[in-house]
């Protein structure tokens, strides 16, 4: 694990860090925030998964995650969202291939660098656990569009390791969505009962989380038919999810919205982790 940088931040450490995965058979950049509780043993984690287009910089800088995370003694964590580098197949379009790697493990040619489901929820625990002051049985996870569609998905899938998840404007029902069809069919080719384990809202029918939920989502978003909240609101009340699904009057899918509403997420999680 090399440091890229470290700044002190909220009485914390920001720090930028890169390694060689051995999933994605690349190198990966990716940030971690210790607030300073850190300093004095093991703090909770919340991970942030970001969206298409984003790479780990994007929340770091924007959605004012620090100064909440040192008020609460959580750490924050900011993946990438995709494999990079000359040899990592990409597309022209901005919702597929490098930034948009939606958090799924790609089967098919010639995406075999777009192993992310593996690398969130495997390689990189594996090495930010080992290195740094985290504690690992202390563990949510969050993120925004792209990045809430892979929060739910692996919370819903891994309700041992998270033990609460929230969004931001999820990408909530991919697999009827121009935000998901697309890119299953790429990643993970024609046969959609693949792409079933990948939708929130599918799972959140079946299996619901025995963990909080919440869920934030703007009203005026202009990507509220590719975000399609009304399926994962109608599968939280189908499947009689406790959890807290708000719609935002106004708020639209910038960071703007995400920077308003991150110490109620932070705080959302750092109750669950710290009691």
């Amino acid at each position: 694990m090399e440091t890229l940088s470290e700044n002190k931040c909220f009485g914390g450490v920001q720090g930028v860090y890169s390694h060689t995965a051995k999933t994605t058979k690349c190198d990966m950049t990716f940030a971690v925030y210790l607030p300073p509780q850190a300093q004095h043993g093991k703090v909770p984690v919340v991970w942030f998964l970001s969206g298409l287009t984003c790479t780990h910089e994007n929340a770091m800088t924007k959605a004012g995650a620090q100064a909440h995370a040192a008020e609460f003694g959580v750490a924050v964590i900011f993946p990438d969202t995709s494999p990079r580098g000359d040899d990592v197949a990409n597309d022209d379009a901005y919702d597929l291939g490098q930034g948009a790697g939606f958090y799924v493990n790609a089967t098919q040619a010639p995406w075999s660098h777009f192993q992310m489901w593996d690398y969130i929820t495997s390689e990189l625990p594996d090495l930010v656990f080992e290195q740094l002051p985290l504690d690992r049985d202390r563990q949510a996870i969050t993120g925004h569009s792209m990045g809430g569609h892979g929060a739910l998905t692996i919370a819903m899938t891994m309700p041992d390791v998270f033990k609460s998840v929230s969004a931001f404007a999820p990408i909530a029902n991919p697999t009827v969505s121009d935000w998901g069809r697309k890119q299953f069919t790429a990643y993970l080719g024609a046969d959609e009962t693949q792409w079933t384990p990948h939708d929130a809202s599918l799972l959140m029918a079946e299996k619901g989380h025995p963990n909080p939920v919440l869920i934030d989502q703007g009203t005026s978003d202009n990507f509220l038919d590719l975000l399609r909240p009304e399926t994962l609101s109608q599968a939280m009340a189908t499947k009689r999810q406790a959890g807290t699904f708000r719609m935002q009057d106004g708020y639209d899918h910038s960071y703007f919205f995400i920077s308003t509403f991150m110490r109620d997420h932070i705080k959302f999680h750092a109750e669950v982790l710290t009691t």
